[in-house]
């Protein structure tokens, strides 16, 4: 039986947060969501907010013998972030970073091409972006997400999520303009325990939530 704090799945989750992010429709803000977990729950909050809608292409750095704990992540044009805290607790060597850096890099650059066929990405010049994920476990992703967004001219950035350990809100609220979280339960293991539903979201998915935003957005914004 699921909890009263639990989330149906990632559609409900982003219902609930786009509610919570109305103030910011005056903005005309951008709507980023994070590929691939966060583009359900960035869909609802565009259509909510009425706001256009991108992916956000960033890879987490599993630590080799532990995937699921990142002790990075890799953002487009580059972008690279480490917890060297934990880079010397685990003593990662960099060849071992060196190896999961590069395949993350491989998958990074197929996504682009996958979800960017034939689109620019949309200009976040002197626009407020709100970056959209299903949860924040250690920040790190969102941390490489910010510097990506930043790089890219948007005036204020904005990191909006269902869930997240106390821990990471905190730490993304040390580099984001404003930090939006539904829940900081105090007993958090995963994102996915929130969810009555967290299967995983293809690659298919993530085209048709696009595709389908796209077709519905006029006038088209710029490239970046």
């Amino acid at each position: 039986m699921a909890l009263a704090t639990t989330f149906v799945d990632r559609v409900d989750a982003g219902r609930l947060l786009g509610e919570e992010l109305l103030s910011f429709a005056p903005e005309r803000p951008v709507v980023l969501g994070l590929a691939r977990g966060g583009m359900p729950v960035a869909a609802e909050v565009a259509r909510i907010l009425d706001a256009p809608l991108d992916v956000l292409l960033v890879r987490k750095l599993g630590v080799p013998y532990q995937p699921e704990l990142a002790f990075g992540a890799l953002g487009e044009g580059g972008a690279k972030v480490l917890n060297q805290q934990l880079v010397r607790q685990l003593a990662l060597t960099p060849s071992e970073m060196a190896v999961v850096e590069e395949r993350e890099g491989v998958e990074l650059a197929r996504r682009l091409l996958l979800y960017r066929a034939g689109h620019d990405a949309l200009s976040l010049e002197g626009r407020t972006a709100i970056i959209v994920d299903d949860g924040l476990a250690t920040g790190a992703t969102a941390r490489v997400a910010i510097e990506v967004v930043r790089s890219r001219g948007a005036r204020a950035v904005v990191v909006a999520v269902p869930v997240a350990s106390t821990e990471a809100r905190d730490l993304i609220a040390r580099v984001a303009d404003v930090v939006v979280c539904l829940k900081t339960p105090a007993e958090f293991r995963a994102v996915g325990q929130w969810y009555e539903n967290f299967d995983q979201t293809p690659d298919d998915e993530v085209t048709r939530l696009l595709d389908e935003h796209r077709s519905q957005s006029t006038p088209k914004l710029g490239s970046a």
